[in-house]
């Protein structure tokens, strides 16, 4: 099978793995708009992009876009990474390799959505 027919399958399913989890529980979430884009399942409020998560389920690295303060508290975590290109504009990485993962992954995810949600809420840089 190729990757392009797997691709279009996994896309068809709302995800495999981690990425079906993430997708069922951030799309009973108010105002949030789940797309792919360039190989990433993109998780917006609005037009505001706050998370994203690949779509190939052998990578698990989450992209989450949080307050100056939310960041802060996060990088505490010793899970958490910096963003290696956008850590300034406020963005983390966080693993999630399983189910054990989604409550940490789903409290930050919740803390972005939240800061996306408000006007003004998160700059468009």
């Amino acid at each position: 099978m190729s990757s392009g027919r797997k691709t279009r399958r996994t896309l068809a399913r709302g995800g495999t793995g981690a990425a079906r989890r993430l997708n069922e529980a951030l799309g009973g979430w108010e105002g949030v708009r789940i797309t792919p884009m360039f190989g990433r399942w993109g998780y917006f409020v609005g037009e505001r992009l706050f998370a994203c998560f690949p779509l190939r389920e052998k990578e698990r690295d989450l992209w989450v876009r949080l307050s100056a303060g939310d960041q802060a508290r996060a990088l505490g975590d010793p899970r958490v990474r910096p963003h290696r290109r956008f850590a300034k504009r406020g963005w983390i990485e966080l693993d999630v390799d399983g189910p054990p993962d989604l409550p940490r992954a789903l409290r930050w995810l919740r803390r972005a959505w939240a800061q996306a949600g408000r006007p003004g809420g998160a700059d468009e840089s």
